[in-house]
């Protein structure tokens, strides 16, 4: 039987994301097997993240092995804000240089803060600790017993929100349904005035469960239990306010996985990452989650988290939501500009990675906790040093299973990357053994494929300019599915694919 040659255009690679749930021979190019410090970017493509830029200079790390654990930009009402961050049993004060600001004869053996900006003050809360505060005013952290507005007895709790012109308190180490707010517009007045409390042990809609976030959204106030979610109306008057709704069987695992999104929240729950906005609008249909694309992954690792809890932030700029497992340095990247069909949303991992204390400050930079003090997500490189991207693609059938495929060349474009090198990589049958070939991207010397202004990319992102360059890499071997991959060496130059273009020769049924 005569072969037929075949072009096969894979364009924008991977644009769904990565898909570790299904079995990968029902998925299309569309997705990827490995898609590893990546992000998906505003036009589609797979590309490299960015990197993290020390910020702390200071030459005495961070006593300790596990570095920052929370960082909180404290909100200065005269604009000049103050980064309060804890780890290693301390309170810091300062980014590039860290100042021990830790009350006197007060000691930390835990570093789970949960810090709250609230009426010109910021405060910290951990359960089993009497609670922390920092204002521009004292210029130094107090203990809540301190301060000249304390009244009661300043509760030790795990959660705290501030919302409705008060906080709002949660999860004691022996009391997990109680919620107690603070008099209005004082975050230390737990007694008198309009404080109070209210117990909601008898509201779970499946009997016995226990607090573990708490939110403000659409002015509602949402308590999330392990199991189940309570929502309350009215909230700006505790003591008039009515249970709106609850949900059964959805809850959330982890206090610091709950993150406003503008329009929504976002939560881990027992099965996945969860919008909560679907979650009641189909809480009598099957939920929808946004990681359902790589569900069952999410969930063994986090049973491998044994020391650590889970850390997050959404970024409105960089159009994600980051959700750090720092035990097994792995942080997955969701896209939350436009879910896919299913509701689920695009997924990119970061390997070897631990980003534990995570900020975005007012002006939008994202801060993140490490050994030695805090870093930027920003460049691309890690710490002044390179780091390497990976994307592999599904089996690829080509239409036909049937048939044997022989591979005579892969061309990829790449956009941006000059002087980097990356390995092209290819297989067959499932193989996880590849042949691998090594291409440098052009430095600038050839001319652009694609021109700027077609695809409307921003040359800061590519500088000094935009280079789109198209290796050939001579293939060989043959098989009836074909797996292609790329691992490039990012050192400050952000990378992403273009397109991906296969030809091979169509052979023989087997």
């Amino acid at each position: 039987m005569a072969q037929d040659r075949q072009n096969i255009t894979i364009a924008a690679p991977a644009f769904r994301g990565l898909n570790t749930q299904d079995s990968p021979i029902t998925l299309d190019a569309s997705y990827a097997s490995i898609a590893d410090n990546c992000i998906i970017d505003q036009f589609g493509r797979i590309g490299s993240r960015k990197g993290f830029t020390a910020v702390t200079t200071s030459t005495t790390p961070i006593d300790g092995s596990n570095g920052l654990e929370v960082i909180k930009e404290y909100i200065n009402p005269t604009g000049n804000n103050v980064v309060i961050s804890a780890g290693n049993n301390k309170i810091f004060t300062g980014t590039s240089t860290l100042t021990d600001a830790t009350p006197a004869a007060y000691t930390i053996t835990a570093n789970n803060w949960k810090m709250v900006n609230f009426n010109d003050h910021l405060y910290m809360f951990q359960r089993g600790y009497e609670p922390l505060i920092y204002s521009a005013h004292a210029g130094v952290v107090e203990k809540m017993s301190a301060h000249a507005h304390a009244t009661g007895t300043p509760p030790q709790a795990n959660e705290v929100l501030a919302a409705f012109g008060r906080l709002w308190v949660a999860d004691f180490s022996a009391d997990k349904s109680t919620i107690y707010w603070s008099d209005l517009l004082n975050g230390s007045g737990w007694s008198g005035g309009s404080s109070g409390s209210i117990d909601i042990s008898k509201v779970w809609p499946n009997g016995l469960d226990e607090i573990v976030a708490l939110a403000a959204h659409n002015n509602f106030l949402i308590i999330f239990g392990k199991n189940s979610i309570v929502v309350y109306q009215g909230a700006t008057d505790p003591t008039t306010m009515s249970l709106t709704d609850t949900i059964a069987n959805v809850g959330c695992i982890d206090r610091d996985t709950v993150q406003p999104t503008g329009t929504d929240l976002v939560f881990m729950s027992n099965e996945g990452l969860r919008s909560f906005g679907r979650t009641i609008q189909e809480k009598s249909m099957p939920v929808r989650d946004i990681s359902k694309n790589v569900r069952n992954d999410l969930l063994y690792i986090n049973a491998q988290q044994v020391n650590s809890p889970l850390r997050s932030i959404y970024s409105p700029e960089e159009a994600f939501y980051l959700l750090s497992f720092s035990d097994s340095k792995y942080v997955y990247c969701f896209d939350m500009r436009t879910p896919l069909e299913d509701g689920s949303h695009r997924v990119t991992t970061w390997s070897d990675t631990t980003l534990r204390g995570l900020e975005r400050l007012q002006d939008g930079t994202l801060y993140v906790g490490n050994t030695n003090g805090i870093a930027t997500y920003s460049n691309y490189q890690d710490y002044g040093q390179s780091y390497d991207m990976s994307y592999f693609s599904n089996p690829l059938s080509f239409g036909d299973t049937s048939r044997l495929k022989i591979l005579k060349e892969i061309i990829i474009t790449f956009m941006g990357g000059q002087g980097a090198q990356a390995v092209i990589n290819w297989g067959y049958d499932y193989t996880q053994s590849y042949t691998k070939q090594i291409v440098t991207i052009d430095s600038g010397s050839q001319t652009a494929y694609y021109n700027e202004s077609e695809y409307n990319v921003s040359s800061s992102e590519y500088s000094p300019s935009i280079i789109v360059d198209r290796p050939k890499t001579k293939t060989t071997g043959s098989g009836t599915v074909v797996t292609i991959g790329m691992d490039a060496t990012i050192n400050q130059n952000a990378l992403s694919l273009q397109e991906v273009n296969i030809q091979a020769l169509i052979g023989r049924m087997i």
